[in-house]
């Protein structure tokens, strides 16, 4: 078996298990959030009993629309409110920041541990060893009530990277590659184990930012392998070398269509977005504010500013970094989805261009269906801020002054 079967088989109270084979697995953590939360709820309730498996296995955080952009969104987190109150499960309703970011700070799974979560980015927990795996609210509703889940065990792929990435290039350029070169659909419903040299000394930030984007690829489980352990037999091995890839965008209308950086320059864009749950944390805003340091946003350009979490925006005031976000130009909001949702706090109109370090760029995502959303790193959205257009990382500051780079 693979890493991912092996655990799967001990959360089946199997020996083993085997692709293609249907298994009832016991849940270490359910989560959902403000909008999958609330129809969670609902069906819940359709179920009938008083209780859920374990109150301390079940999370809600209201992320998505915090504070409130309507009234009809008050009213789903007043139902979270009420659940929470009545069964006593835990509750992030004071703007601790985004579900999967304040799930790796305050309720980080060991290593083969399996969360089920009410949204599709769930399995960015994968970059710790956690096989996270993204259900519906229904689905969710009954591993509250149940503490399992039945699942058909996945075909597993294996992703290998060695080598070392050029100066410029990011963990998101990574994850942007291989979706450009896999396509949306690539692995749909499957595991990947990602290994190889870059993959097993990248930070836990970057291998964060890799596992959220493997459901752009159609996993089911985006998982990094422990490296002191075999990985074991898998439907396919992919290598690449880390050297091959290139700074990249990923351009609207859907993730899979990734290019070269250097095929937009001179893009004109009106708004950048730096954070989410993809690229909002700390490591994140070190690379933006010292690109941004001493410069000063594009006229015509909003720069928004997205901790992920209430902790990573603490960390953000304490090192000074939010003076150099507003004295740039650039605005900062509380922790959240924001606009990557597409609700509230940064919208498009149409005929907007955006560069955004979020994850999805669907017409519409991010407000009307005619603005446009580029996927990049930090580090080109930060450039791309400054320049009014897109632009490849060094074209406004020059590469390998930046001490994250330093690192490499």
């Amino acid at each position: 078996m693979n890493q991912i079967e092996r655990y799967l088989a001990i959360a089946a109270g199997k020996e083993e298990v085997h692709a293609g084979e249907d298994i009832t697995v016991k849940v270490d953590l359910a989560i959902a959030h403000d909008i999958t939360g609330p129809m969670a709820v609902e069906q819940f309730k359709k179920i009938g009993i008083n209780h859920v498996f374990d109150a301390k296995k079940v999370v809600f955080v209201l992320d998505h629309i915090i504070p409130a952009a309507t009234v009809e969104a008050k009213v789903l987190h007043n139902v979270l409110k009420q659940f929470s109150q009545e069964y006593g499960v835990k509750l992030y309703d004071k703007g601790e920041g985004v579900i999967h970011q304040v799930i790796a700070e305050k309720h980080r799974l060991k290593r083969g541990e399996i969360l089920i979560g009410a949204d599709s980015h769930t399995c960015m927990a994968g970059a710790y060893g956690a096989l996270a795996i993204p259900v519906g609210a229904t689905e969710l509703a009954a591993t509250m009530a149940t503490g399992t889940i039945d699942l058909e065990v996945p075909d597993v792929c294996e992703i290998r990277i060695d080598g070392k990435l050029q100066l410029g290039v990011y963990a998101k350029d990574v994850i942007l590659h291989l979706i450009g070169y896999f396509g949306t659909a690539g692995f749909t419903d499957q595991g990947v184990i990602y290994t190889g040299s870059l993959m097993d000394q990248l930070t836990m930030d970057d291998k964060m930012t890799i596992s959220n984007m493997g459901i752009e690829m159609g996993t089911m489980i985006s998982y990094f392998a422990d490296p002191d352990q075999p990985v074991g037999t898998v439907k396919e091995v992919y290598t690449f070398q880390a050297e091959d890839i290139p700074a990249s965008v990923a351009c609207p209308p859907n993730p899979g269509i990734v290019v070269k950086a250097a095929d937009l320059s001179s893009t004109k864009i009106s708004q950048v977005v730096i954070g989410s749950c993809t690229n909002g944390r700390l490591s994140d805003m070190l690379v933006a504010a010292e690109v941004l340091r001493g410069r000063k946003v594009a006229e015509g350009v909003t720069l928004l500013i997205i901790p992920a979490s209430v902790d990573i925006a603490q960390q953000m005031e304490d090192q000074g970094l939010n003076r150099i976000f507003r004295e740039a130009g650039g605005m900062i909001t509380s922790p959240g989805c924001g606009p990557c949702f597409g609700a509230h706090m940064g919208l498009l109109a149409a005929g907007d261009v955006a560069v955004s370090t979020t994850n999805r760029n669907f017409p519409g995502r991010m407000g009307h269906r005619d603005g446009k959303v580029f996927l990049a790193s930090p580090r080109l959205a930060a450039e791309s801020a400054i320049a009014g257009t897109i632009v490849t990382p060094g074209m406004v500051v020059p590469l390998g002054g930046l001490a994250d780079e330093l690192e490499k």
